[in-house]
């Protein structure tokens, strides 16, 4: 898999995979998104692009499908932080291992590019597998955010994760990089 800048002719695809409440199910939405509303989501992220935010397209290398996206948000460069935020958008696209791929690749980007020292992410109770694929990469739990979203009427808990540059270094070291490219 690689990732790629998002465009334009992207936007129906976003849509479809937003309105797929199996897709939406982990993520802050709380209704479907339509054309309208992405196409100006999408013109601000273009303005934001390369200066507080970097999203990215995840697709397939054999076929260049896109599969899901992915993007590091809320930069912070002065105290060096980011956000994680990742989409798989079709439900049969997932345990491929295209997400994780594709944040190993964000990470890259993160803390050999942007020199970042921490990238966090956020990730709700009932979401297991997430956190599962998330300790796996080497994020840790560093916060309880106690009833922190109403979701589908109960509140659930988030659970903030991150990850440290020196954290990253050592994983990179042991070869846990993956064959992800940013392109």
């Amino acid at each position: 898999m690689f990732l790629r800048p998002g465009e334009r002719s992207d936007i129906p695809l976003f849509v479809r995979w937003l309105s797929d409440a199996r897709t939406a199910e982990h993520l802050a939405i709380r209704s479907p998104i339509g054309q309208a509303m992405e196409e100006r989501w999408f013109e601000d992220m273009l303005d934001h692009h390369g200066r507080d935010r970097w999203f990215f397209v995840i697709a397939r290398l054999d076929d260049d499908r896109p599969v899901g996206s992915i993007d590091l948000h809320m930069l912070d460069l002065t105290n060096g932080s980011a956000g994680l935020g990742i989409l798989i958008g079709d439900p049969a696209d997932t345990s491929h291992g295209y997400g994780s791929d594709a944040i190993r690749a964000l990470l890259g980007l993160g803390f050999g590019e942007l020199r970042l020292e921490r990238i966090w992410l956020d990730v709700y109770d009932d979401n297991a597998r997430g956190r599962h694929v998330y300790e796996r990469l080497g994020f840790v739990q560093e916060a309880t955010f106690r009833r922190g979203l109403f979701r589908h009427g109960r509140y659930v808990d988030v659970h903030r994760m991150a990850m440290l540059r020196d954290e990253w270094s050592a994983a990179a070291g042991a070869g846990d990089t993956g064959p992800a490219e940013i392109g």
